[in-house]
């Protein structure tokens, strides 16, 4: 199966955020959720089928102008599974980013038998604000994982900010050993540019660091994506704050980025 979803956000006249472009095949179907008073848009992806499978060829584009705000999330994880002798499916997401992009899907689960690649580049605008998150699980319940490969490159002001691949499955060899997870069985990153306002909660398998640009990684490593979540969500969900008894919707992320500090090693 070949699909190709196309989202673009633009700043409208009024202060917010609107959708020129929303197009989605089947299994990468998008949608419009929430309001449209806000400043920014959000759009989840909906899985119209089942996949990715072996053979699925998969293409994302986002592009985010100037002063506009878009937010990327997703109904439910996505769940590689195998199938027929064929290729590895592949998703390939490529992100434009001159505004703000908030990338948050639910994580990728690689089932046993599974063969996947994600494939991602980001190229963020001098002055454009990122937060990319991955999560990803090594196979459902007390099953083996499935081999799954993510690759990504993030780019700021035509400079590379970050690239990093990891290889789970039968055929990387020693994923699971001390040098890579450790035998976690659930990994989470995010990068964020300019940076993270907070910090992560303390834990032996999280870690806070800073790029060599304007940009702050973080990482979890965890038996579950419980222990996962329990560190990076606090980094990436909006929190409240009160002022003059108004509450406004704040993302940590982007205030400005205190010093990083390295929390254990993941």
């Amino acid at each position: 199966m070949r699909a190709l979803a196309q989202v673009v956000a633009e700043a409208d006249d009024r202060g917010g955020t609107r959708l020129t472009v929303l197009r989605g095949e089947s299994p990468l179907l998008v949608r419009r959720t929430g309001g449209r008073s806000g400043p920014g848009a959000t759009v989840h992806l909906v899985g119209g089928a089942a996949g990715p499978l072996r053979g699925d060829d998969l293409r994302m584009e986002i592009t985010v102008g100037a002063g506009a705000a878009l937010t990327v999330r997703s109904v439910a994880a996505q769940l590689a599974l195998p199938g027929r002798p064929a290729p590895p499916s592949r998703l390939t997401i490529h992100a434009e980013v001159a505004g703000t992009l908030r990338w948050l899907p639910e994580p990728l689960i690689a089932a046993a038998g599974c063969d996947h690649c994600t494939e991602t580049r980001v190229e963020v605008a001098e002055g454009g604000e990122l937060l990319w998150r991955d999560d990803l699980v090594c196979g459902r319940h007390a099953e083996p994982s499935g081999d799954a490969r993510l690759e990504t490159t993030i780019r700021y002001a035509g400079r590379t900010l970050y690239r990093h691949a990891l290889g789970v499955g039968r055929h990387a060899d020693g994923w699971d050993g001390p040098a890579v997870l450790g035998g976690g069985r659930a990994v989470g990153t995010v990068v964020a540019v300019p940076g993270f306002a907070g910090s992560l909660p303390a834990s032996a398998g999280a870690a806070l660091m800073p790029l060599a640009g304007p940009g702050v990684l973080a990482t979890a490593v965890g038996p579950d994506i419980r222990q996962v979540r329990a560190a990076l969500d606090p980094l990436c969900e909006p929190v409240e704050e009160a002022r003059g008894g108004n509450e406004s919707t704040l993302p940590p992320w982007r205030a400005e980025p205190q010093a990083a500090t390295a929390i254990g090693t993941p």
